[in-house]
């Protein structure tokens, strides 16, 4: 046999980690047919067929079940490694790589991390936002230390991971003066008939939000539904609705928006978690980040 190629190795061990070419392709930034070629120069060299297609799945074969059990003694050994290179040497900062799911507020996601910059030895942030989805492929292939959600990682994913609670807050809702002006009454009940800014439907908050307004009969006037949620601010204070935010950031956002808090609530809760591939957190900047999070961000209710 030729000598073993281990970028084909890592392709197939990504493959059969994520269950099918097309979940590997992302975690890879390739294309479908490219990925596939690659496996299948993998299989001409060693001489077996590693998967087997059964309806629209892919399954190992012997030969490919043997072939990841190395392959993940191999690719596990080498996270030492990386940790080392990434560690400080010749006066370089530890590089701390951390994805933030889209559906996070800007505000949170700093007030986070900013624990992992007060660290004695110094520390690089690179800070990727994206879709969950996405970053949990990265978090799978090592490529991110860490990924903070507003959710857990779903049961659905294919990705071996662990969910650490940060912490949890309630909602505080916010508007400009004059559109409290215009909507005078008590919290909740102003909310009823009001324009009201909504979260996208990829937050977690939002479901428990609409859950919690039907409870309490109120039937606002939805003007906005935003992915972004700082563009659904930047709406809230150009004074298009009342909107809600986290309130562990509730002085935040008065300040940056010039919005007024007009009420409150806890039946309604955020929750923010960091999720790993490590069950113990070893990382200085993530042990950090958790501490802080739960003493002193979340400390009312973590």
């Amino acid at each position: 046999m030729a000598t073993l190629n281990f970028k084909h190795l890592r392709y197939f061990w990504v493959v059969a980690k994520a269950g099918g070419i097309a979940r590997a392709s992302e975690r890879l930034h390739l294309t479908p047919q490219t990925i596939s070629g690659q496996i299948s120069q993998f299989e001409a060299l060693i001489g077996y067929k590693l998967f087997e297609r059964v309806g629209r799945r892919l399954e190992l074969t012997d030969a490919g079940r043997l072939a990841l059990s190395y392959a993940d003694e191999i690719f596990t050994l080498g996270d030492p490694l990386e940790s080392a290179l990434r560690s400080p040497a010749q006066g370089r900062p530890q590089q701390f790589s951390v994805g933030v799911a889209d559906a996070v507020p800007k505000a949170v996601a700093y007030r986070l991390l900013e624990p992992a910059v007060r660290l004695p030895e110094p520390v690089r942030i690179v800070c990727l936002e994206g879709k969950l989805a996405g970053l949990l492929a990265d978090l799978a292939v090592h490529r991110l230390d860490i990924v903070i959600a507003d959710s857990p990682m779903p049961a659905t994913v294919n990705v071996k991971g662990y969910n650490h609670l940060l912490g949890e807050c309630g909602l505080t809702f916010f508007a400009t003066p004059k559109l409290v002006r215009k909507h005078k009454g008590k919290f909740p009940r102003l909310l009823d008939g009001a324009p009201l800014l909504l979260q996208g439907e990829q937050a977690a908050v939002r479901p428990k939000l609409m859950r919690w307004l039907d409870e309490q009969q109120i039937h606002p006037r939805i003007v906005g539904e935003f992915d972004d949620g700082a563009l659904l601010k930047a709406f809230g204070r150009a004074g298009a609705g009342f909107f809600a935010a986290p309130a562990a950031i509730a002085e935040e956002v008065r300040s940056q928006f010039g919005v007024v808090a007009v009420g409150h609530t806890e039946a309604v809760s955020e929750a923010y978690y960091a999720i790993s591939v490590e069950r113990r957190l070893r990382h200085p900047a993530v042990v950090a980040i958790t501490s802080a999070a739960r003493k002193e961000m979340f400390r009312r209710r973590a």
